[in-house]
């Protein structure tokens, strides 16, 4: 069984397009859905308008996982987020000093919700499946961070090919396909300075949704007796952290987040 862990991002889609091309033996694609109420709506758009038909075009299995309870019913991040009962947060938010908190997110939305697929349809630690994951060059110190579970043994082509995060998007638009967007939830806390800004400016619905979120997290860790913590490093609420368009503070951007699972944003 050889799959690849589809993000929806550029690295992933350049995957695609080379298994449709045959320059890679990955017939399936699974798209781990944190939740449409969680995920990017971009992100979201382009998997099911731009990849989905593209997949099925070149005869490749693209499939749409969602975690799953168990007793059958789903659950979405967003839903984790604001469940009452809900002591640690699954995300990495920053704590008073600026820094990310623990987080399980990845593991129990993307690299569970994949497992549990893959030992469904046979992969054992005797017989594990191949994963591929969309990790570049230019992103190689990811690689050396994800640790293989026991049903699978882990892959990176793009590493083999010795692909950067530009090979990839010019692979997708010789494809004729449009780059598509980062993936990763709308109010992920390694989202950078100006991605927040941009949101703000051109996706207010969405800015507005993350504050709240934040402001929801921040009732419940009040009622434990916790300190605050927030969506960006600057350790207050992201309506001020963020001020609205044209009142920009001077401050330098860190770089791109860091997602240490080669999961997320590929």
């Amino acid at each position: 069984m050889k799959v690849i862990s589809y993000g929806g991002g550029v690295q992933s889609t350049a995957l695609l397009v080379l298994a449709a091309r045959r320059e890679i033996e990955y017939p399936t694609f699974l798209f781990a859905n944190v939740g449409d109420d969680s995920e990017h709506p971009a992100t979201l758009a382009y998997v099911r308008e731009v990849a989905l038909p593209y997949a099925t075009r070149a005869g490749l299995d693209l499939q749409q996982l969602d975690r799953r309870r168990r007793d059958g019913s789903t659950e979405t991040l967003m839903q984790r987020l604001n469940r009452p009962d809900t002591r640690s947060i699954p995300i990495p938010v920053r704590m008073a000093n600026g820094a990310p908190g623990r987080r399980s997110c990845t593991a129990d939305f993307k690299i569970k919700v994949v497992g549990r697929w893959l030992r469904e349809h046979g992969a054992t630690a005797l017989s594990p499946a191949t994963v591929g994951i969309g990790i570049s060059l230019d992103e190689i110190h990811r690689a050396n961070r994800r640790r293989s579970e026991a049903h699978e043994q882990i892959e990176y082509p793009l590493l083999d090919l010795h692909l950067r995060r530009s090979d990839c998007e010019r692979i997708i638009e010789d494809a004729g396909l449009p780059v598509p967007p980062k993936s990763a939830c709308f109010f992920c806390p390694f989202r950078t300075v100006d991605a927040w800004r941009r949101q703000r400016r051109d996706e207010p619905e969405l800015f507005m949704a993350a504050a709240r979120l934040e402001e929801t997290i921040n009732e419940r860790r009040a009622a434990l007796g916790r300190d605050s913590a927030y969506l960006t490093r600057y350790g207050r609420p992201l309506t001020e952290a963020i001020p609205a368009c044209g009142v920009e503070e001077d401050v330098e951007d860190p770089g791109e987040g860091d997602c240490d699972s080669g999961w997320c944003m590929t």
